[in-house]
């Protein structure tokens, strides 16, 4: 076994280890460039340490000036190099390690920078054949095309800072509630929408000689964790789940994914649809609050750079109350419009991204619940409002301007016999006996949504398309990775 690697470093100033030959600044007080970037510079000089990635250079006939960022933050730290500094083989895209004391800057667009003694080259960045250059704003498309190396670009940073302070706030949402956090499989053997687009699971290298796979029943990419929180549902009140989902749809459209994070929640006890809708209204509501105040400096940038007038939509969301109408109402504002639909307008289709995005618009661009949709729209576990000719169901989504749909939610159908008469007619009753079993041994009142959260993302920042607001980007014809 290898000895534990010591804390200390040997009283020579240098890495204990053989494998590390170089001295250290022992008193340089590691920073992060956020850190750097508010800290107090008026208490005395101390030696601070910087590490990250070479944006910029600019050699000066006395001096060298760097900007240098560690994902820390959107605005990078200037350094500014001694004289005997000057001829350090620094390039585009390296990264560095820097140290030296932190002084007020003279300048306007920082209020310190790093006045350097040691700059120690990390590693070497091929400036010239570097995908992404200096000063340039490069196309989405472009990036795109670069998964690995994206993640320099301000653009994308400040996304991927966005996206981790949305999933921290979300998490804070719940917990802060009483929610339990449960993971629900990702590998599972039922499909939850009924739609049928699954990725279906199996071992490259399994025996070919039986015929019931690895599993020994086919195995699925789950397209959703409601059915498995719903199981959890009998035994907490509240629950929710929050990981990777997928669905087999062959679209290229923007607000489609093939992989992509879906938060799901689930409440026992309720009979209201409005109890559903009201926690779904305050999570949108919580956590967009949250990621402006968290990260004011990356949703400023996207607000200039790439979705001008974003922030007035976002406050007008925050502040108003959604709006509230049945399937029924919304059918008949799309039948009044002048406006000429791709699609139809008549009870019982099913409505498409372009009337969703006209009803939002109709209503001042509030979000709006709409509900009450068509029985026969609606997955088999929607609760049945017994309602006359017209049948419906307890289900809602949340439509959100620029996107449409957000959210889908439903109180659950928990009357056995309802159920069991539903799932017959569609020949599902042996593959969900389960599900049955549910409700034969105590069920309760209960109903649930859920949330694509990276449309929740396009929403917040506004990104014309969804494959920009994920790390690793999954849809038809591209795995990249």
């Amino acid at each position: 076994m290898f000895a534990p690697r010591p804390l200390a470093l040997s009283i020579l100033g240098r890495c204990p280890w053989r494998c590390c030959r170089r001295k250290h600044s022992a008193a340089a007080v590691p920073l992060s460039v956020r850190e750097a970037l508010v800290a107090k510079v008026d208490e005395g000089a101390k030696d601070v340490k910087i590490q990250g990635w070479v944006r910029s250079v600019r050699s000066q006939k006395e001096v060298l000036f760097l900007h240098v960022n560690d994902g820390s933050s959107l605005e990078s730290l200037q350094i500014v190099a001694e004289p005997g500094l000057k001829n350090s083989a620094v390039s585009f895209g390296s990264s560095v390690e820097v140290c030296g004391v932190l002084v007020k800057s003279p300048g306007k667009k920082q209020s310190a920078e790093l006045k350097a003694k040691e700059i120690r080259v990390i590693g070497d960045c091929d400036s010239q054949d570097f995908p992404f250059k200096i000063k340039e704003r490069h196309p989405p498309e472009y990036v795109r095309q670069h998964p690995h190396l994206r993640c320099r670009t301000n653009t994308f940073a400040s996304l991927l800072r966005v996206r981790s302070a949305a999933t921290l706030a979300i998490q804070q949402f719940f917990q802060s509630n009483g929610y339990v956090h449960i993971h629900t499989p990702i590998i599972t053997s039922n499909d939850c929408e009924g739609a049928g687009e699954l990725f279906q699971v199996e071992a490259a290298n399994r025996d070919q000689k039986g015929d019931g796979g690895f599993f020994g029943v086919p195995a699925f990419l789950t397209v959703s964790g409601q059915l498995h929180l719903e199981i959890m549902s009998g035994g907490f009140q509240k629950a929710f789940t929050f990981g990777p989902t997928f669905r087999a749809e062959n679209s290229q459209g923007r607000r489609h994914l093939a992989e992509f994070y879906m938060v799901e929640a689930e409440i026992s006890f309720t009979e209201s649809l409005e109890d559903i809708m009201q926690v779904m209204e305050n999570l949108f509501k919580d956590t967009t609050a949250a990621i402006l105040s968290k990260c004011p400096e990356d949703m400023n940038f996207f607000f200039k750079y790439v979705s001008t007038g974003q922030q007035g939509s976002l406050e007008k969301m925050i502040k108003n109350n959604f709006i509230v109408m049945s399937y029924t109402e919304a059918l008949e504002i799309l039948t009044r419009a002048t406006t000429s639909f791709q699609h139809k307008t008549e009870w019982g289709c099913d409505l498409q991204k372009e009337h969703e995005k006209y009803l939002v618009k109709h209503c001042g661009n509030i979000p709006v619940f709409v509900t009450d949709y068509p029985y026969d729209l609606k997955p088999f576990y929607a609760r049945d409002n017994e309602d006359g000719p017209q049948r419906t169901v307890a289900a809602v989504d949340l439509l959100v301007p620029g996107i449409g749909e957000l959210f889908g939610g439903s109180l659950r159908e928990e009357r056995l016999h309802f159920l069991q008469s539903r799932l017959d007619r569609l020949g599902l009753s042996d593959t969900y006996q389960w599900y049955l079993d549910l409700r034969r041994f105590g069920s309760v009142p209960h109903g649930g949504f859920g949330m694509g959260f990276e449309r929740y993302l396009q929403c917040v920042v506004g990104v014309d398309n969804i494959k920009d607001t994920i790390p690793f980007p999954r849809f038809p014809y591209s795995c990249l990775l």
